[in-house]
């Protein structure tokens, strides 16, 4: 009887197909960030230096240097050296860089700017991360850049230039040229306020400001002299 042939199978034809596992190393997550600050002087007359010190800190899983095995898997937080940390004010047209610098030793660092003009503005620092770490902000409050002016103060009643009337408790100046309602920031004896003009005058020569009785009382102010102001 004629019986057929098996054809015989390649060797290893059969065997099982080994995947290999991917070598491609995992992701890395970007750290959290955040900006510390130690000293600010933010209200300085104009020509003079402000400055802001800090530390730029990441909050690093795994273990710290010196951590116990129960503390193996808590996060920690490091200084990053080597960053650059921005000072930043906000105008017209957004925030804009007013000045930079790197980070040293464990994360610090000072930031320091002259301002050649008066004002008042928003401020805040910002690091704008990297490959390793996530952006960090930091609001600041104003920087008010200031100049000298004479001023005097004046009470009563009656109606305002600028409309409404005046009383003990109304907040303002007068002032002869500002438009009615501008805001300007007064600085006296380490107090400050952010007030409106609010009327016209004085019509003494060499005086920039009227002071209301209530503006006047919020400043500790005497009764005519040099105040700084930011317009």
């Amino acid at each position: 009887m004629y019986v057929p042939a098996t054809l015989a199978q390649p060797a290893g034809a059969l065997a099982p197909i080994e995947i290999s596992a991917s070598t491609t190393p995992p992701l890395q997550v970007p750290a959290h960030t955040s900006l510390s600050v130690t000293r600010t002087e933010l209200n300085v007359l104009e020509g003079h230096t402000t400055s802001v010190t800090g530390k730029l800190i990441t909050a690093s899983g795994g273990d710290a240097p010196s951590a116990s095995a129960a503390q193996s898997a808590a996060p920690y937080s490091a200084g990053l050296p080597g960053r650059e940390v921005l000072l930043q004010a906000f105008g017209s047209h957004g925030w804009r860089t007013v000045t930079h610098t790197r980070t040293g030793a464990e994360g610090r660092f000072r930031l320091r700017y002259v301002p050649l003009q008066t004002a008042s503005e928003q401020v805040r620092l910002r690091f704008a991360g990297d490959a390793e770490d996530l952006v960090a902000h930091r609001r600041l409050g104003r920087l008010n850049v200031y100049r000298l002016a004479e001023a005097s103060w004046y009470g009563g009643g009656g109606e305002l230039a600028c409309g409404g009337e005046l009383t003990s408790a109304t907040m303002g100046v007068a002032n002869k040229t500002l438009p009615c309602g501008t805001e300007v920031t007064l600085r006296y004896d380490g107090r400050s306020v952010r007030v409106a003009v609010i009327d016209r005058g004085p019509y003494v020569a060499g005086r920039e400001f009227d002071l209301t009785e209530a503006t006047k009382q919020a400043l500790g102010f005497g009764g005519v002299g040099d105040v700084w102001s930011t317009r």
